[in-house]
């Protein structure tokens, strides 16, 4: 019997837990501390500061520092802000159904961030809940940036709540004296809380920014970051945005609980054993990490708005008279070198109703796009009253230059863009959706869709190695829902598999579907056993994958639990 190209043998499967810790920060030892004072500027101006002497190790003067900023519970400031409340009141942002961020009044009473909405209101009966908005996060982000680039150019938003910058301190008279000022002139700005680190990397100066106290700031002298860092617990690894609480909570299961022993392992082993996130992760918890703040363009006037008086009744007179709004919004990004590939059309009329709606385009838009999704957005879901506003915001912005046509008129064609965004318009944004490869086990794991028009985000590598996967070719077909199937011996009794992973019989007939009618089996290779989380489900029955090939050429992927199969896939 000829085996086939495809039956080739897989690996066993195998998995991983993710556990999750809760993360504390702890001050290290070798810090400089400064408290913003009234006397700040005239210490800056006045006070000589003389070069320190530096450790083995430690960076070359002329090397760049980096100064965090950190803003504690952002989100919930920007919803106090938004709702208008004062802030000695017990607020939780809630996302997913869990606290987000918590005020200061709310831990008082117990609550937590992770708590589940249910157990903090129990906790806090007073509790204000406010659901998570990480756009309104991110817009109320830009007034603390204005006022830090002020005091100095550059500043890199790394996420809402946290920022970083070159230290400026030749300009104002040493690095105390800068992260002094710059505090000083923050809670001018009416930020209260607010902390600074400072240290040779990025990572070093969050850590020193979470030690600081209220309007104070930590800074690390050069070349001791790793000295700072080996105190403090190895969960603080999983607030940096580039590693997962998975690795920590294996590292904990190791017996590895600070920052300190994790770095003192050999950087080749650790490759070995946790592959490259964790070696990055390793540099990191050695303070030997190479990101500095890289700054920003600061952002245009972007958002374009429109007001009629009165109101507008009918489509093409709301379309035409928001013509000149969109060509300004494009122009305006165009003078920035940007092009927008996600714009959020906001229709209000006057009697309050407020709808909003978000566009994706597989390029960029330009004026007569922006027009046309306003027309099908009016059309799926016509106001009530006449239209009193329509505002243009834009989601996603890129470069003009990462946008352009190809040499050879690669771009996608007019035509088909315009038709699939009219369909969006009449059954939903999400109605639309491209396939993507991306890596997994599973071959359903493999496939991954996205909104048309939209960038995918957060695909999993397919280079990288996936122990139990399937080999090449992988199926043409992979069903939602795995078919039932029958697979007989030759005697025609069921083949079932053992607990041991052996076969009852050799597969001589198979029908993949009810569909189906039986047909002989051709050439078939297997059982593979899929056996994973066997430590969580320790009853589980041991499961299997065969690939059957019948006498018309075609292939199938089945799985077998006991007697039970099911067919997951199909060559075509």
């Amino acid at each position: 019997m000829s085996t086939p190209p495809i039956l080739q043998p897989m690996l066993p499967e195998s998995s991983t837990t993710a556990a999750r810790t809760r993360t504390t920060t702890a001050k290290g030892t070798i810090t400089a501390k400064g408290t913003v004072t009234a006397k700040a500027e005239a210490v800056a101006k006045t006070e000589a500061v003389a070069p320190k002497k530096t450790t083995a190790g430690a960076k070359q003067p002329g090397e760049r520092r980096v100064m965090a900023v950190w803003f504690p519970d952002w989100p919930v400031i920007a919803a106090l802000e938004a709702e208008n409340l004062p802030s000695h009141l017990p607020v939780a942002v809630i996302a997913k159904g869990e606290v987000f961020a918590c005020s200061v009044a709310a831990r008082t009473e117990g609550v937590r961030r992770g708590m589940r909405k249910r157990d903090a209101s129990a906790r806090c009966p007073e509790l204000i809940v406010i659901d998570h908005n990480p756009d309104l996060d991110a817009r109320a982000f830009e007034s603390a940036l204005a006022t830090i680039e002020v005091f100095s150019p550059g500043v890199e938003a790394i996420r809402p709540g946290l920022c970083a910058l070159t230290v400026p301190s030749r300009y104002y008279g040493g690095e105390a004296q800068a992260a002094a000022l710059l505090a000083e002139k923050l809670v001018s700005a009416g930020i209260w809380d607010v902390r600074i680190g400072i240290a040779d990397d990025l990572f070093t100066a969050e850590q020193a920014a979470r030690a600081a106290s209220v309007q104070d700031h930590v800074v690390v002298q050069q070349g001791s970051g790793t000295a700072f860092l080996a105190g403090l617990p190895i969960g603080v690894l999983a607030t940096d945005v580039n590693q997962s609480d998975e690795l920590v909570g294996l590292l904990l299961r190791m017996g590895i609980t600070t920052l300190g022993d994790f770095a003192r392992l050999p950087a080749r082993d650790v490759l070995t054993r946790f592959g490259l996130s964790g070696a990055n992760a390793h540099r990191l918890a050695s303070g030997r990490s190479a990101r500095k703040a890289s700054g920003r363009i600061v952002p245009p006037e972007r958002e374009q708005q429109v007001d009629f008086a009165p109101g507008l009744e009918t489509i093409e007179p709301i379309a035409f008279s928001t013509r000149q709004t969109a060509d300004r919004f494009v122009a305006g990004l165009g003078r920035h070198g940007l092009v927008c590939t996600a714009i959020t059309i906001e229709i209000s009329t006057e009697g309050g109703w407020v709808r909003s709606r978000r566009w994706a385009h597989p390029r960029w838009f330009d004026s007569a796009d922006i027009i046309d999704r306003l027309r099908w957005q009016l059309q799926a879901d016509p106001p009530p009253d006449p239209v009193s506003s329509v505002r243009l915001l834009p989601t996603e912005l890129e470069s003009i230059g990462d946008q352009g046509d190809g040499l050879w008129g690669s771009a996608p064609d007019e035509k088909i863009q315009r038709g699939i965004a009219r369909v969006q318009g009449m059954i939903g944004f999400d109605g639309v959706v491209t396939a993507q490869l991306q890596g997994g086990r599973e071959p359903a794991d493999r496939q991954a869709q996205t909104p048309w028009g939209e960038q995918p985000t957060g695909l999993r590598p397919t280079g990288l190695p996936w122990p139990g996967s399937l080999p090449p070719p992988a199926p043409t077909r992979i069903y939602s829902q795995p078919l039932p199937a029958v697979v007989l011996d030759a005697e025609g009794q069921p083949i079932k598999i053992t607990e041991r992973g052996a076969i009852t019989g050799e597969p001589a007939k198979f029908r993949p579907s009810k569909d189906h009618r039986f047909a002989p089996v051709e050439a078939w290779v297997g059982p593979w056993p899929i056996d994973e989380r066997w430590w969580e489900e320790p009853d589980t029955q041991l499961r299997a994958r065969f690939q059957l090939v019948a006498p018309d050429g075609s292939a199938w992927l089945l799985i077998v639990c006991g007697s039970d199969w099911h067919t997951e896939a199909r060559y075509d």
